[in-house]
């Protein structure tokens, strides 16, 4: 079968697209016939070795997080799927390799596509989506009726968190260009602000949570909003101890990342807040939740206009990181 691979962490998108095995299924493993794998910047930091530290990867090894695709063959312990069943995941961590004709995958990180979407949209919500899920749920444990405020909330990331914060009775208010204020909005977001004429933190205050999508260059404007006793969850910014206490990690990736993280820890206590960051993990459970929502509340997310086959994964990797996608960027690895 194909399989986008790579042989070496580089600042340079070479991926190779080569011939290799057909995986075999473990006894609680579906193997998946991929009809659509998403791009996302984690892919780019998985190609340029970025985030190693958390999760370094035995090479060559298969890119591509997400999917959405058809059970071929099920192990003999799998109780819940079948084969021909349409099913998207987030794949574990440990075991990525979406961009790829056929992938193993453990039951226990599937579920079945949500029935309002084809396989492109279903595709673009795993990922995001369990982020999303996880940060309000898991990390900031959020309740109805508090703020979060996602600065640069207008892309991929926002097409998920803001639907799914509404549903659990969060105002959300996101920051963006104009061009996608009207449907922002009409995804559930309380409030927009364009960030080319309007500078949030000149403007809001006591915000509960904030979720950083954006990086250490905006970090002191979001810790200057926040309430006392609010907390700043990052998707990039990177890891501190209490990350790598939640996820279980060795001592010396403990004292790595207490160190790496003291300085956002300290900007976080000088204001009585608490600093956060998310490596979103697989979890079958809560992405079928995540399906009811999205089919109760018919949430779709976009699909970028340019979207590109499994022979064209280079020029998808280049558009991701060099353009400005106006919604998920996919890859078509087969029909169904």
């Amino acid at each position: 079968m194909k399989a986008a691979q790579i042989s070496k962490y580089s600042k340079e998108l070479d991926v190779k697209l080569v011939e290799i095995e057909k995986p075999n299924i473990q006894e609680h493993e579906v193997l998946i016939k991929v009809i659509v794998a998403a791009l996302n910047p984690l892919d780019i930091m998985n190609i340029t070795g970025s985030v190693r530290l958390i999760q370094d990867y035995k090479k060559p090894f298969t890119l591509g997080n997400e999917l959405s695709g058809i059970i071929k063959t099920v192990g003999s312990k799998v109780t819940e799927f079948k084969p021909g069943d349409r099913v998207y995941a987030r794949l574990p961590v440990n075991k990525i390799g979406a961009i790829a004709e056929y992938v193993a995958v453990d039951q226990s990180a599937i579920w079945f596509m949500p029935k309002n979407l084809d396989f492109e949209r279903a595709a673009a919500i795993p990922l995001t989506g369990l982020t999303a899920y996880q940060a309000y749920q898991d990390i900031l444990k959020v309740k109805a009726e508090e703020t979060v405020l996602i600065p640069g909330g207008s892309g991929s990331f926002g097409q998920l968190a803001v639907p799914l914060g509404k549903h659990f009775g969060l105002n959300i208010i996101v920051t963006g260009n104009k061009a996608s204020k009207e449907r922002v909005l009409a995804t559930g977001a309380t409030q927009y602000l364009d960030y080319r004429t309007e500078n949030y933190w000149e403007t809001l205050s006591k915000v509960d949570y904030v979720i950083d999508t954006v990086g250490t260059r905006e970090i002191d404007h979001e810790f200057s909003v926040l309430n006392p006793g609010g907390k700043l969850l990052s998707l990039i910014a990177g890891p501190n101890k209490e990350f790598a206490t939640r996820q279980n990690m060795p001592f010396w990736k403990k004292w790595l990342f207490t160190l790496a993280g003291s300085k956002l820890d300290k900007k976080a206590a000088k204001i009585g807040a608490e600093y956060r960051f998310i490596f979103v993990q697989a979890d079958g459970t809560q992405l079928q939740e995540i399906t009811r929502i999205v089919e109760q509340e018919n949430i779709v997310p976009v699909v970028d206009p340019h979207q590109f086959t499994l022979n064209e994964i280079n020029a998808g990797l280049n558009f991701l990181r060099d353009d400005h996608p106006k919604g998920k960027v996919i890859i078509h690895v087969a029909n169904q």
